[in-house]
């Protein structure tokens, strides 16, 4: 037997069926999905040292499991000393099985290691995406704290199949998203 991730499985006997009932949908693929996450980090001061894209890039693979690709620069902007196509950031997209194990991670270890955290923020991007900041990438249990140089932030996608963000928001809370305590309308 294959090995389906917790939150995968989750989703498939609970979170379905409960949306299926709530939206009063007339199929089973009508129930939005998270469709993918992607992880992605700015390192603006990898211009001035080059040693920082690739600390970042090794980070952010150990973070999602997954190998990371750096981002290049679209054009030149010379206030920010920016030449086109010099790397500025890496980014990873997950899906499928690993996508469901890092959200387990994220919900489970890395999220409640923010400080003074009392929650997530409930605002939707109008599509029924969701886009987290995290201050920090120590929060991860894979960083090991002595070999950190730079703290970074990131932000984390979530995009799902949703046609609302009504409809995407309860996916992510059945998901088990932390989201602060919303007055509904």
């Amino acid at each position: 037997m294959a090995y389906v991730p917790t939150l995968k499985k989750k989703y498939q006997e609970e979170i379905i069926p409960a949306l299926k009932k709530e939206y009063d949908y007339s199929s089973v693929m009508q129930v939005p999905k998270l469709e993918k996450i992607i992880l992605n980090q700015g390192v603006g001061a990898a211009i001035a040292d080059k040693k920082l894209i690739d600390v970042a890039q090794t980070e952010m693979t150990m973070i999602a499991g997954q190998k990371a690709v750096q981002t290049l620069s679209k054009k030149d902007i010379s206030n920010f000393k920016l030449r086109k196509k010099m790397p500025i950031g890496v980014r990873v997209t997950l899906r499928r099985d690993q996508m469901y194990e890092f959200l387990d991670r994220l919900i489970a270890v890395a999220l409640p290691r923010i400080r003074d955290f009392k929650g997530i923020e409930s605002k939707m991007d109008g599509r029924g995406n969701y886009t987290l900041g995290v201050p920090e990438q120590i929060i991860f249990p894979e960083i090991v704290l002595d070999k950190v140089s730079k703290i970074n932030g990131m932000n984390i996608t979530f995009v799902t199949s949703a046609k609302t963000d009504e409809e995407g928001f309860a996916l992510l809370k059945e998901l088990g998203l932390p989201f602060k305590n919303v007055k509904k309308n």
